[in-house]
């Protein structure tokens, strides 16, 4: 199996099993046999581009999100090296795709208040989750445990949500921008489960 159709592979299965479909229903909304899906989640198969991109309309992904493997997740983009575009009377910035599908939840977090369990590693999200973070103001250490990044005002990170991640304020008290998508899952017949919340920044409870 090479690392290219192991990346593929893992990424389908994890993406299916996400949404609640078996492998045949899978295969039928994406228009291929069943044994070609099979031999692709087994790393066996040698999908074309038609078939990756039949894959991720009947999932409801961009392609990237069938062939980027997880170290390719986290992006980190920095204000200084930012190009504004002018247009007309304004100038843009563009931050990043948001990948996913299901929910997208936005938030202003504001890190470094003196709350109960402040710094605390925030429990994952679902499998498959982003968080795609703008620092407004402060300068923060946020992203996965294992690797968190050092941002100043200005400054972008996009970093998988659905493993342990950190939020913490290096200059005080720090503002910043979140976007969290949640792929799509499949709703059992006849349930009312909540999408997921946002957990990162501590609640005060309702007196």
């Amino acid at each position: 199996m090479s690392s290219g159709n192991a990346v593929v592979a893992r990424n389908v299965r994890l993406l299916r099993e996400q949404r609640a479909l078996s492998l045949a229903e899978l295969a039928r909304q994406a228009g291929l046999a069943k044994q070609t899906l099979s031999n692709l989640e087994q790393g066996t198969g040698n999908p074309t581009v038609d078939t990756l991109f039949a894959i991720a309309a009947a999932l409801g992904v961009p392609v990237t999100r069938l062939v980027a493997g997880r170290e390719q997740v986290m992006t980190v983009q920095h204000g200084e090296d930012v190009v504004w575009e002018q247009h007309g009377g304004y100038e843009s910035r563009a931050l990043d795709h948001v990948y996913g599908s299901g929910v997208i939840e936005n938030y202003v977090v504001r890190i470094g208040r003196k709350l109960r369990g402040a710094n605390a590693p925030s429990d994952p999200h679902p499998v498959g989750t982003l968080e795609h973070l703008y620092v407004i103001s402060g300068r923060v250490r946020v992203g996965p445990v294992d690797g968190p990044v050092e941002l100043a005002a200005g400054d972008f990170v996009r970093y998988p949500g659905d493993q342990p991640h950190v939020y913490e304020s290096l200059d005080g008290e720090s503002l910043v921008h979140i976007v969290v998508s949640v792929p799509r899952a499949q709703p059992v017949t006849g349930a009312t489960t909540p999408p997921p919340r946002f957990r990162g920044a501590p609640r005060s409870k309702p007196r």
